[in-house]
Parts: C-alpha cells; sequence; structure tokens
C-alpha cells in the first residue's frame, strides 16, 4: 500500500487476520502506518524511482491516497505489476474534471459543472452563475481533500478576489452549481477483478467546515427504494470505471433525488464504522478484492452504528481521558491514529452500536468529544 496514514495503518490490521504481508511505502518512519507495520519502506510515493522499488516483490500494489501521479502507475503497470486500483479508474479519483466529463457521458446525475478557463475566468463565472445562480462552488481539479481545494463563493467580488489568487498560483479550477441539498450520504461498494461487487449499507455523513465529523450507519429515514439506487448506482459506476477495490461514492440527497459529488478509490473515512459494525470491515474487503479473494458479507451487526471522528483540540494529552471515555461506556471502540494532535486534525475515531439511534449516536458524540477536549468539553450539535 502506497502512503503511510491511517488508513495504511487499519488495513494492516486487516492483514494480519487474513494472513497477507503488508508492506507500506510511507513518507516518514513516525508516520501512522509506519508505527504499526513492520515491513516498511521510507520514500517519496510521488517518486518513480522510490514506487519501483517499492512494488518490487509485491503481488499488488494499492494506494491510501489518490494522489500518486498517474504516470507513473502506468509505469508500474508495463513493468507488469497489478496497480489496483489501476491507472485508468484512479484518474477519476485524482482529476475532478475527468471525473465529471465521465460520470456526464455515462448519465450518471450530477451538479452542473464547467471548467474555468485561465482565460477571463471572471467573465465565465458570470454567465454560469447567471444560468445557475449564486453562490457558486469552485473546486481544485486535482489535490483537495477534507474540505481542502473547495470554496464557495456568494457573489462577484468575492469570485474575484479569490479566482485570481488561486490561478496565479497554478491552480487549475472546475465550477459546479452549489446544491440545495438535504443532507450528504455515501455508498461504499467494493469490486474484484473477477467482476463480484458488494454494497454496504448507504450512510449520512455530518460535515463541520468540510471534515466529515460524524458518520450514520444506515442512514436514518432513507427510504429503501433510494437506498437501493445509491448502491446501484455505486455499482455500476465501480464497473464502468473499472474500479478494483474499494469505491466509496459521495451523495447529495435532493428533492429530486441523488447527485454524485465525489469519488474515492480506497478505504474511506465514511467506512470506519464498519471495523465493528459490519461482518466485514471495509479494510478487509480491499484488501479480499485486490487480491481478488471472494468478497465478505456487508450484514451489519446491530440496528445501527455511529462513528465519530477524534479531532485534535488545544490539549494533546488524548490518551490521559481514555480511563472516562471507557468507564463512562465499555461499549464505545477507540481507535486513535498514532498521530501527533493538533487542532481540527484527524486523530482517530470511535464507534458506537445499538438498538436506539438517539442513544448510540449521544454515545458516540460523548466519547469523540471528551477525547478532544477533556471535562471541559464543548459537547457537539
Amino acid at each position: 500500500m502506497a502512503g503511510g496514514g491511517q488508513l495504511a495503518r487499519m488495513t494492516q490490521q486487516a492483514a494480519i487476520g487474513l494472513g497477507v504481508p503488508l508492506r507500506v511505502l510511507t513518507g516518514a518512519p513516525d508516520d501512522a502506518a509506519a508505527k504499526a507495520v513492520s515491513d516498511v519502506l521510507v520514500g517519496d510515493d510521488r517518486a518513480l524511482d522510490d514506487l519501483t522499488a517499492f512494488a518490487e516483490g509485491c503481488d499488488v500494489v494499492t494506494f491510501d491516497h489518490e494522489h500518486v501521479p498517474g504516470p507513473h502507475i502506468r509505469e508500474l503497470e508495463a513493468a507488469g505489476k497489478a496497480c489496483r486500483p489501476g491507472s485508468a479508474a484512479l484518474a477519476h479519483a485524482q482529476d475532478k474534471l475527468v471525473m465529471r466529463d465521465r460520470l456526464g457521458k455515462l448519465g450518471v446525475p450530477c451538479p452542473a459543472y464547467a471548467h474555468v478557463p485561465p482565460s477571463e475566468p471572471l467573465e465565465f463565472l458570470d454567465g454560469f452563475a447567471a444560468e445557475h445562480g449564486w453562490p457558486v462552488v469552485l473546486k481544485a481539479t486535482r489535490g483537495g481533500y477534507d474540505g481542502k481545494g473547495v470554496w464557495i463563493v456568494k457573489d462577484p467580488d468575492a469570485a474575484g478576489d479569490l479566482v485570481r489568487r488561486l490561478l496565479g498560483k497554478g491552480v487549475d479550477l472546475l465550477a459546479e452549481q452549489h446544491v440545495p441539498f438535504r443532507r450528504e450520504l455515501a455508498a461504499l461498494v467494493a469490486r474484484s477483478p473477477y467482476g463480484q461487487g458488494a454494497a454496504y449499507p448507504v450512510v449520512e455523513t455530518v460535515q463541520e467546515g468540510g471534515i466529515c465529523t460524524e458518520v450514520i450507519s444506515p442512514a436514518p429515514g432513507l427510504p429503501g427504494d433510494l437506498a437501493a439506487e445509491a448502491q446501484r448506482l455505486a455499482l455500476s459506476i465501480a464497473g464502468d470505471l473499472g474500479v478494483v477495490g474499494l469505491l466509496a461514492v459521495e451523495l447529495f440527497e435532493t428533492g429530486e433525488g441523488l447527485l454524485v459529488n465525489e469519488l474515492a478509490m480506497r478505504p474511506h473515512n465514511s467506512g470506519h464504522w464498519t471495523i465493528e459494525g459490519a461482518r466485514t470491515s471495509q479494510f478487509e474487503q480491499h484488501l479480499r478484492a485486490v487480491l481478488d479473494l471472494p468478497l465478505g458479507s456487508t450484514e451489519p451487526t446491530a440496528p445501527c452504528t455511529v462513528m465519530a471522528n477524534v479531532l485534535g483540540g488545544d490539549d494533546p494529552d488524548v490518551y490521559s481521558r481514555y480511563f472516562h471515555v471507557m468507564a463512562h461506556d465499555p461499549g464505545v471502540k477507540v481507535h486513535m491514529y498514532g498521530k501527533e494532535p493538533r487542532p481540527g486534525r484527524k486523530i482517530g475515531h470511535v464507534t458506537a452500536l445499538g438498538d436506539d439511534l438517539a442513544d448510540v449516536r449521544a454515545r458516540a458524540r460523548h466519547a469523540a468529544d471528551y477525547l478532544r477536549w477533556g471535562p471541559e468539553m464543548k459537547e457537539s450539535t
């Protein structure tokens, strides 16, 4: 797995259970995965020489992020290395314009969009807004995550200052219609080279400041036909794009139906709940898929599961707060990523399961808030 973050770290736990040796290419010896994986190569996953050395002796190369350059992945493929997902599929998670153009050709429902031309961009945005209204969503076509690379501009003045600054830095921009959605959903599916597919229950994701803070499984109050449509849509996209491994499809639920917002071809934050909440975790499922093993059951282990991300707070001493969290609720599961706490940084997550959604949600929120803030915690709303 190229990339040494928390996704690779949690994939190691699944690899141990399967008896699969996992090698990780990580940027630093103190990265999250490097602290948990025995076979680590410290190097640059954007450098072809490091990737080539890393892939030597590996049966399959996979990724814990989308930022490995496509040309480098194609070089590995040309040398006979199995890269899953492959470069052709991964391009749609690496470049938002490529993704939007391909999904449009496939007839997948998406927000209205257009590439912002570097010449006369403000005149272009005025025309786009005249058709679709203000505010307008601007996105960097490449490199964004966790709210980074996404800007909502409310009027021409705000757009002008931002666009001039971004284009001056060489950022390629996509304009999208600002969709009045009811809530955000995610459909997580897996696909193997054999063509087998599996779909997890559709979840609701809660975002604050562009960062996912909470995932609720299954999405409460989601009609069965709409849930089935989201799963069908995700499986169809996985097949059409040739995805091997996991595919997370982030969705807007609107009054007219579902719209696709983003794609991720790897284990995803919206699937962390599956470690305790499903018969097969997303991390085991990803390994099964990329190794072309039969896929595991996605059946839930409880009527409802809530995952809450633990963000860094002002006090870095998170571990002293274990005593309260574990004694207060022995059923809550705590996962920490071995990352240095910084305000707003994802440093772990907690999961609660049960029969009553309000109770389960309150338990997960309490644990995450206490780990972040301590006794003076600021309760989530």
